[in-house]
């Protein structure tokens, strides 16, 4: 048996032929349509397609359907808005078996349909390829031999026709943004590029130079004129300052081999000092040589650590004797330092001073014996000064205490700024009593937090006052 209207031929449609169901399969009972794709729906709503023309009952008609129907010798038609169109003969097998072979046609272009809807709405197609995609199924529905809702489909292709419109000025758009930014950033670029190359940052310019090309070469082309001019500005930049990098280094090996021939006259100098025994003057005239070896600047690298090393020998050998003979000579103020300590424990008695003029008089007792003891070893001066340093301070603060309570001026200060602040409290007091008379809760509430304020520096202010009293 053959379904008549088949453009594919007696086989049925060819495989190949993506709106075609599959090829009638021979079984027991004759051939039977092979099911195609499931009928999907449409991921979106599909647009509303022309209704069907109404039609008066066939009366050769054995199976009606909405799209479609079958008459007796198996011939079907399918229902358009243009009027009834034959798609072809299935007379060998059940009205139910011609019509499905023919609805699964329909089912084969629906899901070319959804699956084309699908890809453009998700922008999986570029422009170009969905037109191309758009015209291949639109030619498939030109009075294809298929029963369904022909005219819906149709519909649903030309509701993706705007969409197409609308992605294509959108990717417009798109490709005019990133023009835009990528022409704001290559004027980034070059204005930063331009800043490094007036600087002075030797070490990481030359990086940052390096990675802004990179990225320049990563940024979408813009027209020949506006990339050629950026560009142009961009290398120059580029090439000025390594001219100026250069220079930089040239002058600094320049200035290196001046230091190392003031370092080595500095080296020389130190190594004639290093026998010396005048510590004073020599200590003091190596201080002055490592002033000097910091003010001439770094060596060549090849030089630098030897010369170093030779200078700090020398100071070594210098501040070693000095330190040996200072070791010997705290030996010998051990003896004033205990003196001093027992002095300190009478001056540390004083504290807290309860008598302040006694205690005057004792410490210039106590510092002039303090003075008559003589060197103390070295690391101890710091602590022992420390301590009776700490006992002056202690009588000088009671002494200056007594004079700040005795002082008349700011004791009429403090009692003038406690009058203003008595007489500011009672005039809050007054107004808030005023306003909860009134009822007036918003304003009773600002003067309470005004009064809680002014009695807190009433109470500091009558606190200063009693320390004139």
């Amino acid at each position: 048996m053959t379904a008549q209207g088949n453009s594919s031929g007696p086989d049925g449609p060819r495989p190949s032929d993506p709106t075609s169901a599959p090829a009638p399969v021979p079984g027991p009972a004759g051939p039977r349509p092979v099911p195609g794709p499931p009928r999907a729906a449409a991921s979106a709503p599909a647009p509303a397609a022309p209704a069907a023309p109404s039609r008066p009952p066939a009366p050769d008609s054995v199976l009606e359907v909405e799209h479609g129907r079958v008459r007796e010798d198996g011939t079907v038609f399918v229902l358009t808005p243009d009027g009834e169109r034959e798609v072809g003969q299935f007379p060998e097998g059940t009205p139910q078996e011609a019509l499905d072979f023919f609805t699964q046609r329909y089912d084969a272009l629906a899901f070319e349909v959804q699956l084309l809807e699908q890809r453009i709405r998700k922008g999986a197609l570029s422009p170009e390829e969905a037109n191309a995609s758009l015209a291949k199924v639109s030619d498939l529905l030109v009075e294809p031999r298929a029963v369904g809702d022909l005219a819906g489909l149709t519909a649903r292709l030309d509701a993706l026709r705007p969409l197409l419109t609308a992605q294509r000025d959108q990717r417009r758009a798109e490709r005019a943004r990133k023009q835009q930014a990528s022409q704001a950033r290559k004027e980034e670029i070059v204005a930063e590029a331009e800043a490094v190359s007036t600087g002075q940052d030797w070490r990481n310019g030359v990086n940052r130079l390096r990675a802004l090309l990179e990225e320049w070469k990563s940024l979408p082309r813009l027209d020949k004129r506006q990339d050629d001019e950026l560009w142009h500005r961009f290398s120059g930049a580029r090439t000025a300052y390594t001219r100026r990098r250069k220079a930089h280094f040239s002058e600094l090996n320049e200035q290196r081999e001046s230091a190392r021939v003031v370092k080595e006259r500095l080296v020389k100098e130190a190594e004639s000092l290093s026998a010396s025994t005048e510590w004073g003057p020599t200590s003091t005239r190596y201080r002055s040589l490592m002033q000097e070896w910091k003010a001439a600047g770094p060596a060549p690298r090849d030089v630098e650590e030897p010369l170093w090393q030779r200078f700090r020998a020398a100071q070594d050998v210098f501040f070693g004797a000095r330190d040996a003979a200072n070791a010997e000579q705290d030996r010998e103020f051990a003896e004033n330092a205990e003196t001093k300590k027992a002095i300190l424990v009478e001056a540390e008695a004083l504290v807290p001073v309860t008598d302040l003029d006694a205690a005057k008089r004792a410490f210039r007792d106590l510092a002039d014996r303090w003075d008559a003891a003589g060197k103390v070893p070295r690391d101890q001066i710091k602590t022992l000064e420390g301590r009776m340093r700490k006992v002056e301070q202690a009588i000088r603060q009671v002494e200056d205490d007594q004079w700040k309570r005795s002082d008349p001026e700011k004791s009429a200060r403090a009692d003038d700024m406690l009058g203003q602040l008595e007489r500011a409290v009672a005039g809050l007091e007054a107004d808030l009593e005023k306003a909860r008379a009134a009822g007036d809760d918003r304003k009773a509430k600002d003067l309470e937090a005004q009064l809680a304020s002014r009695r807190q520096f009433l109470d500091m202010a009558r606190q200063a006052a009693s320390d004139f009293s």
